[in-house]
């Protein structure tokens, strides 16, 4: 019988105890190296864009890839996407369309895999049709995505094609859906499309923003007048876009630099694509400010300072290159660089302010709480600075602005304390941007709105410590925490307590923000739901370096 060995107290111990500082530590390096090796930034897959390479571009590698990946999001209850039916309209109707799409083309599939697409689509449809389209199904609010009153009927337009194709060329598992027709969600207009399409077929030139829901067009969008590829190869930073511009079914010339930014996508992710990329400027600007603002030590190197600086022109910057200027991604990329003495001076967010606010865009539908947010800290930011060396004139000015800002968020917030906006599902999000912003360049006519935002957040801490919409996530958690600890005036023992309580879910989030895009909900607001994996996981570190510094982490 062999001996049985038992280890020493010093052979249990070998592997060193788990250090939390350290692990900070090496996510802050991974964050800042990871900004120059991923330079088209890191962001979670979609069901919807994904959907439309399936549909628009099958000769695209990782084909088979992306039909699987449809397959394996769908939900029990037969529909794609977060739990909200506003939510789930889009990725729905995207895998759907898609799933019928490869089940109609000629040569379709056989055998098991064509039977587990149609139970996948049978599911769907039943899913949609009770909850979603048409007069049968009940009301719901739709979330502000961009896109969504077109890309709604577009869908819907694709779907009832392959339903009424199912009458000539059955598949079976499908022969009850044979010529139905599913209709629009209650309530939504569906009128603009048309507009849309007569615009884009017309041979005018088309505004940038409609670039980066070319697909809506339909076959106009196949090589669209005035309208090439950005040196990226992309059409309005969007797989979608660039598959509908290119336009065949069939593969495009070998050379073609549309062709290689889907490879190049494809590849980075494998298969399955995200809505919006690159998001170069956009993740940097983000990912850069957050970590200073927090006091979180780290070197920068040269070429991300210059990567904020270079695009900016009298408009400001885009996210990316195939996306419009806009007052968020300039107000962010502004902010980050006047945190890191490279300050610009903020004269291009001038453009986009209006009588009661700042726009994202000229022409905008809408306002956004977190743009003004973002614009208050540009301005404030700036003019801290560079104290003395700005003229009486322009200070004058920025002050102003900075002003004008700060008034219009004070009048937007909700009577519970908290704020919504229209690039993000979690009103954390909105409710931190804008409390922060205020309490730092609000001045005292902020006070109360930043103390409302505080006892909204207090309260609405979940029992196990986190903080989340729809579930606890780390992300959400990280804005509560830095909320608390950025706008706190003296010691608060209530805060100080809901944020240790909060330590255990940030911990998790520092491994998983960055490495794992999908393991938490996506949250951002984009065609379809998205999650920014390093600028998530930069808010998770600035939350947990707070929480270090202020000695509230023990």
């Amino acid at each position: 019988m062999a001996a049985t060995t038992v280890p020493s107290p010093r052979q249990e111990t070998a592997h060193p105890p788990h250090d939390p500082d350290a692990d900070l530590a090496r996510a802050v390096a991974r964050l800042i190296a990871g900004l120059t090796e991923h330079p088209w930034g890191r962001t979670s897959p979609s069901v919807y864009e994904t959907g439309r390479l399936v549909t628009l571009a099958p000769w695209l590698s990782g084909h088979a890839r992306r039909v699987s990946y449809l397959l394996e999001q769908q939900r029990p209850d037969g529909l794609w996407g977060a739990p909200e039916p506003g939510y789930a309209l889009v990725p729905t109707l995207s895998a759907i369309e898609a799933l019928l799409k490869v089940l109609t083309r000629e040569g379709g599939v056989a055998g098991t895999d064509r039977d587990r697409l149609a139970r996948s689509a049978d599911l769907g449809l039943g899913a949609a049709a009770a909850r979603l389209c048409g007069p049968s199904a009940p009301a719901f609010a739709l979330p502000d995505l961009p896109a969504i009153e077109l890309i709604t009927p577009a869908l819907l337009e694709g779907i009832n094609a392959s339903l009424d194709r199912l009458r000539e060329a059955p598949v079976p598992g499908l022969g009850a859906w044979a010529g139905h027709e599913l209709g629009p969600p209650t309530g939504m207009d569906v009128a603009k499309l048309g507009l849309v399409r007569s615009l884009l077929g017309s041979g005018a030139p088309a505004p940038q923003k409609l670039m980066h829901a070319l697909e809506v067009a339909g076959p106009a969008a196949a090589g669209l007048p005035h309208t090439r590829p950005e040196p990226t190869g992309t059409i309005g930073a969007s797989p979608a876009a660039t598959a509908a511009w290119l336009g065949a079914e069939a593969p495009p010339e070998p050379g073609d630099p549309a062709r290689w930014y889907l490879e190049t996508v494809v590849a980075r992710h494998g298969g399955p694509v995200p809505c919006g990329i690159p998001l170069t400027v956009f993740e940097r600007g983000w990912v850069l400010a957050w970590l200073a603002r927090a006091g979180v030590p780290f070197t920068v190197p040269p070429e991300l300072v210059l990567s904020l600086t270079a695009p900016l022109g009298p408009a400001g910057t885009a996210a990316a290159a195939g996306l419009p200027s806009d007052a968020d991604t300039t107000a962010g990329a502004l902010y980050a660089l006047a945190l890191l003495d490279a300050p610009c001076r903020p004269d291009s967010l001038l453009p986009y302010e209006t009588d009661t606010h700042f726009c994202t865009w000229q022409g905008e539908d809408g306002a956004s709480i977190t743009t003004n947010a973002h614009v208050l800290e540009a301005f404030g930011q700036y003019l801290a600075t560079m104290r003395d060396r700005v003229g009486a004139a322009s200070a004058e000015r920025y002050a102003a602005a900075a002003a004008k800002a700060a008034s219009w968020l004070c009048g937007q917030q909700r009577q519970d304390g908290s704020w919504e906006d229209r690039w993000h599902a979690s009103p954390y999000y909105a409710t931190a941007c804008a409390a922060v912003a205020l309490a730092a360049f609000g001045g005292e006519a902020s006070a109360a709105a930043v103390a409302a935002a505080r006892r909204w957040v207090l309260g609405t801490q979940r029992a196990d410590g986190s903080w989340g919409r729809w579930e606890g996530t780390a992300e959400e958690t990280a804005y509560a925490v830095q909320l608390l600890l950025l706008t706190g005036r003296g010691a608060d023992p209530a805060a100080a307590e809901a944020a240790a309580r909060a330590r255990p879910h940030l911990l998790r989030g520092l491994t998983s923000a960055d490495d794992h895009a999908d393991a938490e909900p996506a949250l951002w607001h984009d065609k379809d739901l998205y999650r920014p994996g390093a600028i998530v996981m930069a808010g998770v570190v600035a939350a947990l370096h707070l929480g270090r510094g202020s000695g509230v982490f023990r």
